[in-house]
């Protein structure tokens, strides 16, 4: 009975946990224009459907990032201080230029990291924010994107 339990209770954190992460993780995807942005050029065309092989790596990226993601965000709020961290678009100038040194110096870093795991995944930043998009506003992919992290944090050497 005992051991039941213990597999029962490992089974039930492990839930827990894997959906806070993908909590996090979509929330992430959701919210990052609040904090980073990656972006690029407007495409002016219908967005091309998300195939299976996308959306893993697409995952996988989000997976990588967020406890950076975090990280940085955490380090650029300590220098800021109490005041709101402002919205950081990674090919916007101005909006990494508008930042003291040190915190300037974390969010390029960041940016610079989000784009080496988006491209290590083999997508474009174009490609991945136009995934952004889509699972932002479609349910079955946010579906799908949450049963991948599942799958890659249950089997992280899948990734």
């Amino acid at each position: 009975m005992r051991r039941y339990y213990n597999h029962f209770l490992q089974h039930s954190l492990i839930q827990i946990l894997s959906k806070s992460l993908f909590v996090s993780v979509i929330s992430t995807a959701s919210l990052v224009p609040s904090a980073f942005v990656l972006t690029s050029k407007a495409d002016a065309q219908a967005p091309q459907s998300v195939n299976s092989g996308e959306l893993r790596s697409y995952a996988r990226a989000m997976l990588t990032m967020e406890p950076r993601r975090q990280q940085a965000f955490d380090e650029i709020k300590k220098i800021i201080g109490s005041g709101e961290v402002p919205k950081i678009v990674c090919n916007d100038n101005n909006s990494l230029n508008g930042l003291p040194g040190k915190a300037k110096d974390i969010a390029v870093n960041y940016c610079q990291s989000y784009q080496k795991v988006v491209e290590d995944n083999g997508l474009s930043i174009d490609r991945y924010n136009t995934i952004t998009t889509q699972v932002q506003s479609n349910e079955d992919l946010k579906r799908q994107v949450y049963n991948i992290l599942l799958r890659l944090q249950k089997n992280p050497e899948s990734r």
